[in-house]
């Protein structure tokens, strides 16, 4: 390490509304051994994904920075923190729009310079995509390291080439298993808040109401379900700027007494508990960290087969063409199986928080110190 007696310090560049992706830094933050590595998060000045008092508490700082609509700003004002902050480290978790803080990072002198893939893209979200394709090609610009959350985000924003080659370091989305383990103390918990029967079915999903989650087709999914199984519930977790108009479409609907809208929280590893399946029919992902929990508390999960098959870590998980929406309900129908089993494998695969912390910590070191020794022989 360049500096034996101080921590690296690592700038993690989140965007304003990567809840899922700040989730994933702020686990893996808290894992990590921070006498050896502490990390600064700089997210937008509207932002409210992450919690700044935890932060704090634990060593680390938030730094608020210009929208990156704004650019020549967002880069100026990041070279400038970058040069003050004395950093070793700049990992960007913004993929396609990696190339500007990356950039910045170069200019402040910044010698390792990380680009994160946390998703890949859709055609149906074909405006979004114009930006991320002209930008797509330049995402490795500035970069001197490639991360991915998985081989289809690692292969699409890099390339095959990049990514055959080795190039591409896979960090895993992981969770704290043990959090998450199927809780019956909590299933009557949350039931009982949310006012659920014990015999009421509950489809459950967890994420932003935005384009790409595709709430829609999901309430569309529990409407048809719930007319063949009166006794059951939808919950929603999660805000965001299409939460209005899904609840326009519950109502159009006439299920506004079987949808629960219940917002964000930071008690989400309780709510898995209450639900008796999971369903994800995102238009794309990288490897959804939700799958992961879900997963580990033992539902069976339902999700398009827009997702990666890398997110099928047990048997419980089945896949679905954004097709039909009652081929989804004849599968959810017909495998209601046992979640403590299901559980198994997630909890003994390569998706432990703690593992992969000290992985990453690893990786940070050994650049650094590849960058010192390097430095040393040109002394």
């Amino acid at each position: 390490m360049m500096n034996a007696n101080n921590p690296i310090r690592v700038a993690q560049i989140i965007g304003m509304s990567d809840g899922g992706v700040a989730s994933i830094i702020m686990s893996l933050y808290r894992a990590i051994d921070k006498t050896k590595v502490q990390f600064d998060f700089f997210v937008e000045s509207e932002s409210k994904i992450i919690n700044k008092e935890e932060i704090e508490s634990m060593g680390g700082k938030v730094i608020f920075i210009p929208k990156y609509n704004h650019i020549f700003k967002y880069m100026k004002t990041l070279k400038k923190l970058f040069i003050e902050g004395k950093y070793d480290i700049v990992h960007s978790n913004m993929s396609t729009l990696s190339i500007f803080s990356l950039r910045a990072a170069k200019k402040a002198g910044i010698k390792v310079r990380i680009c994160h893939s946390h998703s890949t893209s859709n055609r149906k979200e074909w405006k979004k995509n114009i930006m991320k394709n002209i930008l797509r090609p330049f995402s490795k610009k500035y970069a001197t390291n490639y991360f991915a959350c998985g081989e289809l985000a690692g292969r699409y924003l890099f390339g095959n080439k990049t990514y055959d080659k080795g190039l591409v370091t896979i960090i895993n989305n992981a969770i704290d298993l043990d959090k998450f383990k199927f809780n019956e103390e909590f299933r009557k918990e949350i039931r009982s808040k949310l006012n659920i029967s014990d015999d009421t079915f509950v489809m459950g999903h967890i994420g932003r109401f935005m384009p790409q989650k595709n709430h829609k087709f999901l309430i569309e999914i529990f409407d048809e379900f719930q007319k063949k199984n009166i006794n059951s519930k939808l919950l929603l977790i999660g805000a965001g700027e299409l939460l209005d108009d899904c609840k326009k479409q519950v109502k159009n609907l006439q299920i506004e007494d079987k949808v629960i809208f219940y917002g964000t929280t930071n008690e989400a590893y309780k709510f898995y508990n209450a639900m008796d399946c999971f369903v994800l029919p995102s238009l794309y992902e990288g490897l959804p960290i939700v799958g992961v929990e879900a997963q580990a508390n033992g539902l069976n999960c339902y999700f398009a087969d827009t997702i990666t098959k890398e997110s099928k870590i047990n048997n419980n998980v089945y896949f679905q063409k954004l097709e039909d929406v009652s081929k989804w309900n004849v599968k959810i129908t017909s495998t209601f199986d046992d979640r403590i089993t299901n559980a198994h494998k997630v909890l003994t695969s390569k998706y432990n928080l703690y593992f992969e912390a000290n992985e990453l910590l690893n990786i940070y070191e050994m650049l650094i110190n590849k960058l010192y020794n390097c430095q040393l022989k040109e002394y």
